[in-house]
Protein backbone atom coordinates (compact mmCIF):
# COMPACT_ATOMS: atom_id res chain seq x y z
CA UNK A 1 0.00 0.00 0.00
CA UNK A 2 1.28 3.67 -0.96
CA UNK A 3 0.97 6.02 1.88
CA UNK A 4 -2.29 7.71 0.34
CA UNK A 5 -3.70 4.38 2.06
CA UNK A 6 -1.38 4.61 5.25
CA UNK A 7 -2.33 8.03 5.73
CA UNK A 8 0.15 8.11 8.92
CA UNK A 9 1.01 11.75 9.20
CA UNK A 10 0.29 13.14 12.23
CA UNK A 11 -2.20 15.71 10.67
CA UNK A 12 -5.77 14.39 9.45
CA UNK A 13 -8.04 15.63 7.69
CA UNK A 14 -11.15 15.07 10.26
CA UNK A 15 -9.00 16.16 12.78
CA UNK A 16 -7.74 19.52 10.87
CA UNK A 17 -11.32 21.14 11.18
CA UNK A 18 -15.14 20.07 12.78
CA UNK A 19 -16.41 17.80 9.77
CA UNK A 20 -16.47 14.89 11.18
CA UNK A 21 -18.35 16.07 14.48
CA UNK A 22 -21.15 17.41 12.03
CA UNK A 23 -21.26 13.98 10.37
CA UNK A 24 -21.28 12.03 13.72
CA UNK A 25 -24.12 13.84 15.38
CA UNK A 26 -26.19 13.95 11.61
CA UNK A 27 -25.80 10.15 11.95
CA UNK A 28 -27.13 9.62 15.27
CA UNK A 29 -30.31 11.52 13.96
CA UNK A 30 -30.60 9.61 11.04
CA UNK A 31 -30.45 6.37 13.63
CA UNK A 32 -33.21 8.28 15.75
CA UNK A 33 -35.59 8.85 13.08
CA UNK A 34 -34.87 5.17 11.56
CA UNK A 35 -35.74 3.92 14.67
CA UNK A 36 -39.19 5.71 15.34
CA UNK A 37 -40.27 5.19 11.93
CA UNK A 38 -40.15 1.71 13.28
CA UNK A 39 -37.92 0.83 10.11
CA UNK A 40 -34.68 -1.71 10.15
CA UNK A 41 -31.96 -0.68 8.66
CA UNK A 42 -32.87 -2.86 5.56
CA UNK A 43 -35.74 -1.43 4.85
CA UNK A 44 -34.60 1.96 5.53
CA UNK A 45 -32.08 1.19 2.58
CA UNK A 46 -34.51 -0.22 0.56
CA UNK A 47 -36.83 2.89 0.42
CA UNK A 48 -33.86 5.07 0.08
CA UNK A 49 -32.52 2.74 -3.07
CA UNK A 50 -28.81 2.55 -1.00
CA UNK A 51 -27.26 -0.63 0.28
CA UNK A 52 -27.72 -1.65 4.02
CA UNK A 53 -23.94 -1.05 4.63
CA UNK A 54 -24.02 2.16 3.73
CA UNK A 55 -27.23 2.94 6.27
CA UNK A 56 -24.98 1.39 8.64
CA UNK A 57 -21.92 3.47 7.59
CA UNK A 58 -23.75 6.65 7.70
CA UNK A 59 -25.31 6.01 11.26
CA UNK A 60 -22.14 5.52 13.22
CA UNK A 61 -20.63 8.89 10.93
CA UNK A 62 -17.95 6.93 9.06
CA UNK A 63 -19.86 7.85 5.31
CA UNK A 64 -20.85 11.08 4.58
CA UNK A 65 -24.67 12.03 3.92
CA UNK A 66 -24.76 13.29 0.29
CA UNK A 67 -27.55 15.88 0.21
CA UNK A 68 -29.35 13.59 -2.24
CA UNK A 69 -29.80 10.56 0.29
CA UNK A 70 -31.09 13.31 2.96
CA UNK A 71 -33.53 14.70 0.28
CA UNK A 72 -35.00 11.39 -0.29
CA UNK A 73 -35.08 9.96 3.64
CA UNK A 74 -36.35 13.22 4.63
CA UNK A 75 -40.03 12.14 4.02
CA UNK A 76 -39.48 8.09 4.54
CA UNK A 77 -38.52 8.99 8.45
CA UNK A 78 -41.22 11.84 8.75
CA UNK A 79 -38.33 14.29 9.71
CA UNK A 80 -40.30 17.18 8.65
CA UNK A 81 -37.46 18.67 7.23
CA UNK A 82 -34.96 18.24 10.02
CA UNK A 83 -32.55 16.60 7.44
CA UNK A 84 -33.36 18.94 4.60
CA UNK A 85 -32.29 21.49 6.60
CA UNK A 86 -28.88 20.01 7.63
CA UNK A 87 -28.10 19.76 3.49
CA UNK A 88 -26.34 23.11 3.24
CA UNK A 89 -24.32 22.49 6.18
CA UNK A 90 -23.38 19.40 4.76
CA UNK A 91 -22.32 20.85 1.62
CA UNK A 92 -20.25 23.79 3.07
CA UNK A 93 -18.65 20.21 5.29
CA UNK A 94 -17.60 18.20 2.40
CA UNK A 95 -16.32 21.96 0.32
CA UNK A 96 -14.05 21.92 3.56
CA UNK A 97 -13.30 18.20 3.29
CA UNK A 98 -11.99 18.92 -0.17
CA UNK A 99 -9.16 20.73 1.18
CA UNK A 100 -8.54 19.99 4.43
CA UNK A 101 -5.91 17.15 3.70
CA UNK A 102 -2.66 18.17 5.24
CA UNK A 103 0.07 19.86 2.25
CA UNK A 104 2.30 16.38 1.86
CA UNK A 105 -1.23 14.59 0.68
CA UNK A 106 -3.53 17.28 -0.70
CA UNK A 107 -2.09 16.94 -4.11
CA UNK A 108 -3.04 13.21 -4.70
CA UNK A 109 -6.32 13.39 -3.06
CA UNK A 110 -7.42 15.92 -5.03
CA UNK A 111 -5.89 14.25 -8.08
CA UNK A 112 -7.66 10.99 -6.67
CA UNK A 113 -11.10 12.59 -6.54
CA UNK A 114 -11.34 14.15 -9.84
CA UNK A 115 -9.47 11.49 -11.66
CA UNK A 116 -10.82 9.81 -14.94
CA UNK A 117 -8.37 6.76 -14.71
CA UNK A 118 -7.35 5.40 -11.59
CA UNK A 119 -4.95 2.34 -11.82
CA UNK A 120 -3.24 0.82 -8.63
CA UNK A 121 -0.74 -1.87 -7.67
CA UNK A 122 -1.10 -3.58 -4.26
CA UNK A 123 1.89 -5.88 -2.88
CA UNK A 124 0.85 -5.79 1.05
CA UNK A 125 -2.55 -5.12 1.22
CA UNK A 126 -5.74 -4.24 0.14
CA UNK A 127 -5.82 -0.32 -1.52
CA UNK A 128 -7.61 1.70 0.68
CA UNK A 129 -10.25 2.21 -1.84
CA UNK A 130 -11.35 -1.06 -1.80
CA UNK A 131 -10.74 -1.89 2.08
CA UNK A 132 -13.95 -2.59 3.81
CA UNK A 133 -14.71 -0.34 7.14
CA UNK A 134 -13.28 -3.47 9.32
CA UNK A 135 -10.50 -4.31 7.25
CA UNK A 136 -9.27 -0.25 7.61
CA UNK A 137 -9.49 -0.25 11.41
CA UNK A 138 -7.46 -3.21 11.41
CA UNK A 139 -4.79 -1.89 9.99
CA UNK A 140 -4.76 1.03 11.64
CA UNK A 141 -4.95 0.04 15.29
CA UNK A 142 -2.05 -2.87 14.41
CA UNK A 143 0.22 0.27 12.72
CA UNK A 144 3.77 1.21 14.85
CA UNK A 145 3.62 3.57 16.38
CA UNK A 146 0.36 3.13 18.27
CA UNK A 147 -2.62 5.07 17.81
CA UNK A 148 -5.46 6.15 19.79
CA UNK A 149 -8.84 4.86 19.39
CA UNK A 150 -9.64 8.48 18.59
CA UNK A 151 -7.72 8.90 16.02
CA UNK A 152 -7.94 5.64 14.69
CA UNK A 153 -12.02 6.21 13.92
CA UNK A 154 -11.34 9.56 12.27
CA UNK A 155 -8.83 7.81 9.84
CA UNK A 156 -11.10 5.54 8.99
CA UNK A 157 -13.61 7.68 8.46
CA UNK A 158 -11.30 9.61 6.14
CA UNK A 159 -10.40 6.37 4.40
CA UNK A 160 -14.58 5.55 3.87
CA UNK A 161 -14.98 9.04 2.89
CA UNK A 162 -12.26 8.46 -0.43
CA UNK A 163 -14.44 5.12 -1.79
CA UNK A 164 -17.36 8.23 -2.93
CA UNK A 165 -14.88 8.12 -5.65
CA UNK A 166 -17.16 4.72 -7.17
CA UNK A 167 -19.91 6.67 -6.84
CA UNK A 168 -19.47 9.70 -9.22
CA UNK A 169 -21.10 9.52 -12.51
CA UNK A 170 -19.66 9.41 -15.18
CA UNK A 171 -17.77 6.89 -13.20
CA UNK A 172 -13.59 6.75 -13.83
CA UNK A 173 -12.28 4.06 -14.77
CA UNK A 174 -10.86 1.66 -12.04
CA UNK A 175 -8.41 -1.23 -12.32
CA UNK A 176 -6.63 -2.88 -9.99
CA UNK A 177 -3.17 -5.68 -9.65
CA UNK A 178 -3.12 -7.70 -6.57
CA UNK A 179 -0.37 -10.27 -5.49
CA UNK A 180 -2.00 -13.29 -4.35
CA UNK A 181 -0.49 -12.94 -1.21
CA UNK A 182 -2.55 -9.72 -0.18
CA UNK A 183 -5.89 -12.06 -0.71
CA UNK A 184 -4.24 -14.59 1.08
CA UNK A 185 -3.16 -12.74 4.35
CA UNK A 186 -6.06 -12.34 7.07
CA UNK A 187 -5.46 -8.40 8.68
CA UNK A 188 -7.59 -8.13 11.71
CA UNK A 189 -8.45 -12.40 11.57
CA UNK A 190 -10.53 -14.92 9.28
CA UNK A 191 -14.19 -12.85 9.64
CA UNK A 192 -12.61 -9.74 8.26
CA UNK A 193 -10.41 -11.45 5.95
CA UNK A 194 -13.94 -13.27 4.59
CA UNK A 195 -16.20 -10.00 4.74
CA UNK A 196 -12.77 -8.50 2.50
CA UNK A 197 -13.44 -10.79 -0.04
CA UNK A 198 -16.68 -10.77 -0.30
CA UNK A 199 -16.43 -6.79 -0.60
CA UNK A 200 -13.66 -7.45 -3.63
CA UNK A 201 -16.45 -9.39 -5.47
CA UNK A 202 -18.98 -7.11 -4.95
CA UNK A 203 -16.68 -4.40 -6.24
CA UNK A 204 -14.82 -6.32 -8.41
CA UNK A 205 -18.36 -6.54 -10.39
CA UNK A 206 -18.65 -3.04 -11.24
CA UNK A 207 -18.63 -2.57 -15.37
CA UNK A 208 -16.30 0.27 -14.39
CA UNK A 209 -13.67 -1.71 -12.49
CA UNK A 210 -11.32 -4.04 -13.26
CA UNK A 211 -9.73 -6.10 -10.48
CA UNK A 212 -6.53 -8.40 -11.95
CA UNK A 213 -4.66 -11.39 -9.12
CA UNK A 214 -0.96 -11.97 -9.96
CA UNK A 215 -0.29 -15.09 -8.99
CA UNK A 216 2.68 -15.75 -6.24
CA UNK A 217 3.75 -18.55 -8.46
CA UNK A 218 4.89 -16.46 -11.26
CA UNK A 219 8.09 -17.12 -12.44
CA UNK A 220 9.11 -13.50 -13.39
CA UNK A 221 7.98 -10.15 -12.20
CA UNK A 222 8.66 -6.48 -13.24
CA UNK A 223 8.26 -4.53 -10.53
CA UNK A 224 10.19 -5.70 -6.79
CA UNK A 225 9.68 -2.70 -5.59
CA UNK A 226 6.63 -0.94 -3.90
CA UNK A 227 3.50 -0.44 -4.82
CA UNK A 228 1.90 2.58 -5.99
CA UNK A 229 -0.71 4.48 -8.19
CA UNK A 230 -1.26 5.50 -11.64
CA UNK A 231 -3.89 8.71 -12.29
CA UNK A 232 -5.05 10.38 -15.54
CA UNK A 233 -6.40 13.66 -14.13
CA UNK A 234 -9.39 14.92 -16.36
CA UNK A 235 -7.64 17.36 -18.92
CA UNK A 236 -3.98 16.36 -17.96
CA UNK A 237 -1.23 13.61 -18.41
CA UNK A 238 -1.51 10.67 -16.17
CA UNK A 239 1.00 10.90 -12.96
CA UNK A 240 2.47 8.48 -10.72
CA UNK A 241 1.87 8.17 -6.53
CA UNK A 242 4.73 6.60 -4.69
CA UNK A 243 5.47 5.92 -1.13
CA UNK A 244 8.32 4.29 0.75
CA UNK A 245 8.55 4.39 4.42
CA UNK A 246 6.29 7.17 4.57
CA UNK A 247 7.69 9.68 2.20
CA UNK A 248 5.22 10.29 -0.42
CA UNK A 249 6.29 11.45 -3.76
CA UNK A 250 3.71 12.39 -6.87
CA UNK A 251 5.32 12.08 -10.17
CA UNK A 252 4.99 14.06 -13.16
CA UNK A 253 7.94 13.76 -15.04
CA UNK A 254 6.68 12.43 -18.43
CA UNK A 255 9.39 9.82 -19.06
CA UNK A 256 8.95 8.15 -15.42
CA UNK A 257 5.18 7.84 -15.36
CA UNK A 258 5.78 6.24 -18.81
CA UNK A 259 8.39 3.35 -17.35
CA UNK A 260 6.16 3.25 -14.48
CA UNK A 261 2.98 2.52 -16.57
CA UNK A 262 4.98 0.22 -18.65
CA UNK A 263 5.66 -2.21 -15.72
CA UNK A 264 1.80 -1.71 -14.74
CA UNK A 265 1.09 -2.52 -17.95
CA UNK A 266 3.57 -5.47 -18.02
CA UNK A 267 1.97 -6.92 -15.05
CA UNK A 268 -1.71 -6.68 -16.15
CA UNK A 269 -0.68 -8.85 -18.93
CA UNK A 270 0.99 -11.36 -16.95
CA UNK A 271 -2.25 -11.33 -13.99
CA UNK A 272 -5.35 -13.37 -14.16
CA UNK A 273 -8.16 -11.13 -16.24
CA UNK A 274 -10.53 -9.74 -14.17
CA UNK A 275 -13.02 -12.75 -14.96
CA UNK A 276 -10.81 -15.50 -13.46
CA UNK A 277 -9.48 -12.89 -10.19
CA UNK A 278 -12.83 -13.05 -9.24
CA UNK A 279 -13.07 -16.96 -9.64
CA UNK A 280 -10.25 -17.12 -7.30
CA UNK A 281 -11.22 -15.62 -5.02
CA UNK A 282 -14.92 -17.22 -5.22
CA UNK A 283 -12.95 -20.57 -4.44
CA UNK A 284 -10.74 -18.86 -1.66
CA UNK A 285 -14.38 -18.45 0.18
CA UNK A 286 -15.70 -21.33 -0.72
CA UNK A 287 -12.13 -23.52 1.16
CA UNK A 288 -12.92 -21.10 4.22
Amino acid sequence: MTNADHEERPERPSEADGTAHLFRALGKQIKVLRERAGLSQKEFAAAVHCGEALISSMERGVRTPQPEFLELADPVLGADGVLIAAIDDVREAQKKSRTRHPDWYRGYAKLESEAVELHFYANQGVPGLLQTEDYARAVFSHRRPLLDEETIEKRVADRLARQQVFERWPSPSFSYVLEEVVLQRPIGGRAVQEEQLKHLLRIGRKRTVEIHVLPTDSEEHPNLDSAFNLLTPKGHQEVAYTETQGHPRLITEPEEVRLIADRYGSMRGMALNPRKSLALIEKMLGER
